[in-house]
């Protein structure tokens, strides 16, 4: 029997347990899926925005690969410098492929980046998403006018979403606080900036024509400077997808040119978007560098400088020399994410990747790691989109089973889930996130809602299974596990779901969100990541 590890639940750690059990050259495999949260699906569920349907439907697909009888998911599991190693995971499995995305969040290494109000866009992701170590964090949207610095998809949601009303999201699975908050919101102008031109962006054209469908939301786009990309008059030989966004954008500032909104914003129009009370307007600039955030420690953020950029004909851009300020009283920045060291594998610092070959992690002497593997973002970088993650997971997939042979020489414990225990592990199987899913959608019942995301550890653990018999329930008491969950999310409606207070633009925090390593790391959606262009 060749028993496998995989560290994360998100879809390249799926993927990659699908191709392990749906194969026959090694038909004796059995393969544990371990995250650090006790429910599965990682960005699928903590990335991708609520309102994003039909790709959070995917959750349906994954579903089926935990379902299958050679697949065991177990939560709360912590692997890392703060829970197991590499030399423990060794001794309970014959393999272990790390599937722990992009954990951390690029700076922008700039004057002002860490005054209140200035965010990395994960953070928000994380809120709005009712991720548990976001538990403690209250964004306020008292802010008028807020800025996103970054042009990738992530970018494009954490836009998208300020710039709905609560009405639109109230039948998403949002929690209560971030709902209660965007309906509150005072934002009314929303700026997406990029400092390259619209032909490098990284967002996708379908999430780019998602902002121009937000009602009470406008679009406005500069013609002018579109026009400094070299390849905006003639998009002809950019890539399918680049041409398909500068089509997009070139019919925005047409629009706008025509109707004379290419104007700074006045109080007058759009019409007010439902349940918001006021317009929004969406701004998407380019070619526009971020060189200082202005304001004090008392009042938080106030104004972004900008310096104009110009294409150096490399596919970079250069500096000008001339400079832009814009308001702004909250900023979320998104301009990329990178990996982080895992305990007890080499790492390249430069890429934030694990040296591997074919999936195979490599130690510095170029040989490989035995019974190490890595798949996603940990072992290619940020890159690609969810279904990229598919052919990545099966190259290492056929790695690992090309080396079964070697691997199962290799003595592990009779019983990993005790093994796990004796580690100091307490781990949730999978009865334990039906009881998760059966208190989510009781919660949501109350709410008059549809399923609605318990926000922090405690409401998760508990819905689970009482703390310290997480790895006990039984399908028979998901009922019981939802009704104490509900009382408790009920009776603690309080910090951790909330409604916001404090300044304009902050977030607010009861104490510390924690860091988000390993699986299900909130805000790295492979959706696409964004990007400053």
């Amino acid at each position: 029997m060749l028993r496998v590890a995989v560290i994360g639940s998100g879809p390249s750690g799926v993927y990659t347990a699908q191709s392990l059990v749906e194969q026959q050259a090694v038909p004796d495999i059995e393969v544990y899926v371990l995250d650090r949260l006790p429910c599965p699906y990682g960005l699928v569920r903590y990335g991708v925005a609520p309102d994003h349907e039909k790709i959070k439907s995917l959750q349906s697909n994954l579903r089926r690969v935990l379902e299958n009888p050679r697949v065991r998911f177990l939560g709360n599991v912590e692997v890392g410098t703060a829970g197991l190693g590499l030399e423990e995971l060794r001794e309970m499995f014959h393999a272990v492929v790390f599937c722990v995305g992009a954990a951390t969040d690029r700076h922008l290494g700039i004057p002002g980046e860490d005054l209140p109000g200035s965010h990395p866009a994960t953070d928000f992701v994380a809120w709005y998403s009712a991720h548990p170590d976001a538990a403690a964090i209250r964004f306020t949207l008292a802010a008028r006018s807020a800025l996103v610095v970054g042009v990738g998809n992530v970018a494009v949601d954490v836009a998208r979403i300020l710039a709905r009303g609560a009405a639109e999201l109230a039948a998403t699975d949002m929690p209560e606080g971030p709902l209660g908050a965007l309906a509150d919101s005072r934002v009314e102008d929303i700026w997406m900036i990029g400092r390259r031109g619209p032909s490098q962006a990284k967002f996708t054209t379908k999430e780019l024509r998602e902002l121009g469908t937000v009602p009470g939301a406008e679009v406005l786009v500069r013609p002018e400077e579109l026009a400094l990309d070299p390849a905006y008059r003639d998009p002809g030989a950019l890539p399918a997808a680049a041409r398909r966004n500068v089509e997009v954008l070139r019919g925005w500032a047409e629009r706008s040119t025509l109707q004379g909104a290419a104007r700074e914003p006045t109080a007058a129009e759009p019409t007010a978007a439902a349940g918001t009370g006021r317009p929004r307007r969406i701004h998407l600039r380019f070619f526009l560098r971020p060189v200082e955030m202005l304001g004090d420690a008392a009042s938080g953020v106030r104004v972004v400088r900008f310096e104009r950029t110009a294409p150096d004909g490399l596919g970079g851009v250069v500096g000008t020399g001339v400079f832009e300020d814009i308001e702004a009283q909250l900023v979320l920045r998104s301009v990329g994410y990178r990996g982080k060291p895992q305990a007890g594998l080499p790492f390249d610092e430069k890429g934030g990747t694990v040296p591997h070959l074919a999936g195979r992690v490599l130690l510095p002497d170029g040989t490989p790691h035995p019974g190490a593997y890595v798949a996603g973002w940990i072992k290619r970088g940020p890159t690609g989109v969810i279904g990229t993650n598919r052919p990545c997971a099966k190259e290492t997939a056929a790695s690992l089973l090309e080396d079964a042979t070697t691997l199962t020489g290799h003595e592990v414990a009779d019983d990993p889930v005790e093994a796990l225990r004796r580690a100091g592990q307490q781990p949730v199987p999978w009865t334990g996130w039906l009881g998760i899913e059966a208190a989510e959608a009781a919660w949501g019942h109350q709410l008059g809602r549809g399923t609605v995301k318990l926000p922090d550890w405690e409401g998760l653990l508990g819905a689970a299974g009482a703390a310290g018999t997480v790895d006990t329930v039984s399908a028979a008491g998901t009922a019981r596990t939802a009704r104490t969950a509900v009382a408790a999310v009920a009776g603690a409606a309080g910090p951790a779901d909330a409604g916001a207070t404090g300044s304009a633009g902050t977030a607010e925090s009861a104490g510390t969100a924690g860091a988000a390593d390993s699986a299900g790391a909130p805000g790295t959606s492979s959706a696409g990541a964004g990007t400053a262009g």
